[in-house]
C-alpha cells in the first residue's frame, strides 16, 4: 500500500510546528549563534570563531568584572560585538600610562585591575565615571580594539549574553570561554 502524499504533507507540517514551537523560543530567551570577527579579542577569542551565547544568565544575574559580554553595538544595534567587562555601575575608570585603576564606594582611593587576559598592553590614558545602568567595556587586544574608550560607556540594555561554549574551531572547543574568574 502506498502511503497518501495528504498524510505526509499533514506529517512534514506538524514536524514543522513542532520544532518551530521548540527552536523559536531557546533561539530568542535562551542561546543564539555568534561568528568573532575581528583581532580585538585576540588572542582569546580568534575572527570566524563560533560561539554560543548564554542570553539567560543576564537575566538572572549582572556581569561581573572580566566577563566576556556580547552585546549590540549602541550606535548600530544591528550590529554585535564581543568585548570585556572592565568597568561596573556607579565606577569610575582611570587609565594612566596603561595602568587601570577602579574606583567605587568599597575602595574610594581605587585598586589596580590584574588583567592576566592581556598580552600586549597600550598606554592610553582616560578618566570615566559610570552611571548607575552603564559598564566599561574593553576589547584584550586594546591596539585593535573599537570599544568603550572610543564610543562610551555601555548601557546595559544592549548586553545580549556571555559566550557559553566555543564550537569551532573544533581544537578550541570550550565552554565558558574567555572566562578568568576562577
Amino acid at each position: 500500500m502506498e502511503p497518501k502524499k495528504e498524510n505526509f504533507l499533514k506529517e512534514v507540517f506538524r514536524f514543522s510546528l513542532i520544532a518551530i514551537l521548540i527552536v523559536v523560543p531557546i533561539r530568542i530567551f535562551i542561546a543564539q549563534p555568534f561568528v568573532v570577527s575581528g583581532a580585538s579579542m585576540q588572542p582569546n577569542f580568534d575572527s570566524s570563531e563560533y560561539l554560543i551565547v548564554d542570553q539567560l544568565s543576564y537575566r538572572l544575574s549582572k556581569p561581573r568584572r572580566a566577563d566576556v559580554v556580547i552585546f549590540k553595538y549602541p550606535k548600530d544595534t544591528s550590529i554585535f560585538f564581543i568585548k570585556r567587562v572592565i568597568g561596573l555601575p556607579n565606577e569610575t575608570v582611570k587609565m594612566d600610562s596603561g595602568e587601570l585603576t577602579i574606583k567605587n564606594t568599597d575602595f574610594p582611593e581605587g585598586f589596580g585591575v590584574e588583567e592576566p587576559y592581556i598580552k600586549e598592553s597600550i598606554e592610553d590614558t582616560f578618566i570615566v565615571t559610570l552611571k548607575d545602568d552603564e559598564y566599561f567595556v574593553l576589547g584584550d587586544n586594546r591596539k585593535h580594539s573599537s570599544d568603550s574608550r572610543i564610543w562610551g560607556p555601555l548601557e546595559d540594555k544592549f548586553i545580549v549574553g556571555k559566550p557559553f561554549v566555543r564550537l569551532f574551531p573544533i581544537n578550541e572547543f570550550s565552554v565558558y570561554p574567555g572566562d578568568y574568574s576562577k
